[in-house]
C-alpha cells in the first residue's frame, strides 16, 4: 500500500521509528544511533557494504523509512512513500545476494525519484491535483536503467507543480529546507534536495531546465549534476521546455553522483533528445590528474552577489586555483536572445489539452504562466528562428573553451530565501523582480555539463554552492575537479539540524 503525504502525516512518527529500529535489532539510544550510523552512509558505502554483506537490503530500507516517518512531513519531501512495494523488493534482493546474484552497482540501495518522472504502479502526479491519482504503466527508461543495476524506489519526491517555479509552489505544500524549515529548498526539485540532505535517502533523481538540480543542490549542501543535453535520456519525464529539459543525480558525494551518472547515461532511440556518446566510466575518471586544468573565470557570473555568497565562492576558487594549472577571466556566450524560448510554444505545447480542459487543477502561480504564454500567441516563425539559434549556439559554444578546460562559479547569487517571500511574490500579478539570481540558466542553453558542489556556510547557517562547468561531454573532468574540492574540505560532512522536535513552522497560503 502506497502512503501519500496526507496519510503518513497521520502517522505516530516516534513509534513508525521505533518499530523500525527494532527490525535491526536494536533499542533505546543504541537504535538511534544504530540508524543514524546507517543513514549517515554514502550511497557508495551503502552498496559496498551490501555486496559484501555486512548489511542487508532490508536494515537500509527500514532505516531510511524509519527517519521519513520523522522527518518526511516536516521537510514535505515527499508525494509517495512506496513503503510496501520497498520493503518487498529489499527482501527479494536481499535473497538474490545470498545467492550469489547481484544486479548491478545499486543492488539493494533505497533511492528516491522526482514526481515528474514516470515509475511503474507508482503514482506521478507532477505536483498538481491534475495528476493526483495517475499510475503511469512503465517506468522512465532512467529509472528503469537504476532499477536493473538494483536500486530501490522507496518515495516519489515533492516538486514545484510541473518543474515551472523555485519550489514554492506545490499541491501537497512546499518542500522545506532541512537547514531552516521556514527557506526555500530552491527547485523544481525540492523534494528531492531535501531528502538527501536530511539522509532520507542515498541518491535521488532531479531535472533541470533552469537550474532545477543544481539551485536544490546549492540550497541544500548537497552534490547536484547536469549532464550534457541528450547524455541523459528524457522519456517518461514529463517536459517543461523539451529542448532545455535535462535529468541528473542528486547524492551527499561526488563520488555517488558519478556512479549513478554512468547507470543513467545511454542512448535511447525513441527519446527525439537523445544523443549517441560513447560509454564512459565516470568513478575511474575521478583518479585523473588536474594539476594541468585550467580554470576559466566567466565575466558577468560574478555580480551582484550576496557578501557572505562572495566569501565563500572566493574561498573555494582560491582553493581550486592551487589544486589546477591557475584560474583567469574568462567569456562564454551570451544568451539574451534565446530567453523567451520556453514561452514560444514547448511548454504550453504539452499542457495545452490539460490546460483548457482543466484549468483550474492547476496552482494559482502555474495557470496565470499558462495564461501568459497562450495570450502572448507567438508565431510559429519566431519558435523555429529561436530554435534555429540555440542549435547554431550548442554546436559552437565549446569553441569558447580555448585557454581555459572548466569554468567556476557560484551556484546561486544569494542565499537560500524565505519560503514566505517566495510564496508572497509567486501570488502577486505584478511581473516579477528581473534581477538576477541564479547562473544556472545559461548552461541548460548550453547544453552543457555542471554541476554544484557545497562550499561554504552563512553566518546563519545556510548551504552555499559552488558550480563547476565543461564543454560538452567533459563530465568526467568536471566531477574529477569537484570530487578533488570535496576532498579538500569538510563542508559535504555537515547535516542539518534536524530533531524530532524540530518545530515546522506555517507558511503563507498565497
Amino acid at each position: 500500500m502506497n502512503l501519500t503525504r496526507r496519510q503518513f502525516n497521520t502517522t505516530i512518527a516516534t513509534a513508525a521509528a521505533a518499530q523500525a529500529l527494532l527490525s535491526l535489532g536494536c533499542t533505546g539510544s543504541a537504535a538511534a544511533a544504530g540508524s543514524d550510523e546507517l543513514v549517515s552512509l554514502s550511497l557508495s558505502e551503502a552498496a559496498a557494504k551490501i555486496r559484501s554483506g555486512a548489511l542487508t537490503s532490508s536494515q537500509l530500507t527500514e532505516a531510511c523509512l524509519a527517519r521519513i516517518e520523522v522527518y518526511g512531513p516536516k521537510l514535505d519531501a515527499f508525494i509517495t512513500v512506496a513503503k510496501a512495494q520497498a520493503l518487498a523488493q529489499a527482501k527479494q534482493l536481499d535473497a538474490e545476494q545470498k545467492a550469489g546474484r547481484l544486479r548491478g552497482p545499486l543492488h539493494g540501495v533505497p533511492i528516491v525519484i522526482k514526481d515528474n518522472i514516470d515509475t511503474a504502479e507508482l503514482r506521478t502526479t507532477g505536483g498538481s491535483a491534475l495528476f493526483e491519482d495517475r499510475v503511469p504503466k512503465e517506468d522512465a527508461p532512467v529509472v528503469a536503467r537504476l532499477k536493473a543495476a538494483g536500486a530501490i524506489i522507496i518515495a516519489k519526491t515533492n516538486l514545484q507543480e510541473f518543474a515551472m517555479g523555485g519550489g514554492e509552489t506545490s499541491y501537497w505544500g512546499p518542500a522545506r529546507n532541512p537547514w531552516a524549515l521556514d527557506h526555500n529548498t530552491g527547485g523544481s526539485s525540492s523534494g528531492s534536495g531535501a531528502a538527501i540532505a536530511a539522509l532520507l535517502a542515498y541518491g535521488a533523481l532531479g531535472t533541470d531546465t533552469g537550474g532545477s538540480v543544481r539551485m536544490p543542490a546549492s540550497y541544500c549542501g548537497i552534490v547536484g549534476l547536469k549532464p550534457t543535453y541528450g547524455l541523459v535520456p528524457i522519456r517518461g519525464i514529463m517536459p517543461l521546455t523539451l529542448s532545455l529539459d535535462h535529468c541528473g543525480p542528486m547524492t551527499r558525494t561526488v563520488e555517488d553522483n558519478a556512479l549513478m551518472l554512468g547507470i543513467m547515461a545511454g542512448y535511447d532511440k525513441l527519446d527525439i533528445t537523445s544523443v549517441e556518446h560513447m560509454k564512459e566510466d565516470y568513478l575511474a575518471q575521478l583518479a585523473q590528474p588536474l594539476n594541468g586544468l585550467r580554470l576559466g573565470l566567466p565575466v558577468g557570473y560574478f555580480d551582484d552577489l550576496n557578501p557572505e555568497v562572495e566569501k565563500a565562492s572566493n574561498d573555494a576558487i582560491a582553493l581550486l586555483g592551487k589544486l589546477s594549472a591557475g584560474l583567469k577571466d574568462c567569456t562564454l556566450p551570451g544568451i539574451t536572445s534565446l530567453g523567451s524560448l520556453g514561452t514560444l510554444g514547448e511548454t504550453l505545447a504539452w499542457h495545452e489539452d490539460y490546460f483548457k480542459n482543466a484549468p483550474a487543477k492547476y496552482m494559482l502561480p502555474e495557470r496565470r504562466r499558462l495564461e501568459t504564454v497562450s495570450a502572448a500567441n507567438a508565431k510559429a516563425t519566431d519558435y523555429i528562428r529561436a530554435k534555429w539559434q540555440l542549435e547554431s549556439l550548442r554546436r559552437t559554444v565549446d569553441d569558447a573553451f580555448t585557454d581555459f578546460d572548466l569554468v567556476v562559479m557560484p551556484t546561486q547569487r544569494i542565499l537560500p530565501p524565505v519560503l514566505d517571500d517566495l510564496i508572497k511574490r509567486a501570488h502577486d500579478p505584478k511581473p516579477a523582480d528581473p534581477k538576477v539570481t541564479s547562473n544556472c540558466a545559461p548552461f541548460d542553453v548550453f547544453g552543457l555539463p555542471a554541476v554544484s558542489i557545497p562550499c561554504g556556510f552563512s553566518k546563519s547557517g545556510l548551504p552555499i554552492g559552488l558550480m563547476i562547468a565543461g564543454p560538452r561531454f567533459s563530465e568526467g573532468k568536471v566531477l574529477a575537479l569537484a570530487q578533488a574540492y570535496e576532498k579538500a574540505t569538510q563542508w559535504h560532512t555537515r547535516r542539518p539540524p534536524l530533531t524530532p522536535t524540530t518545530v515546522k513552522p506555517p507558511v503563507v497560503t498565497g
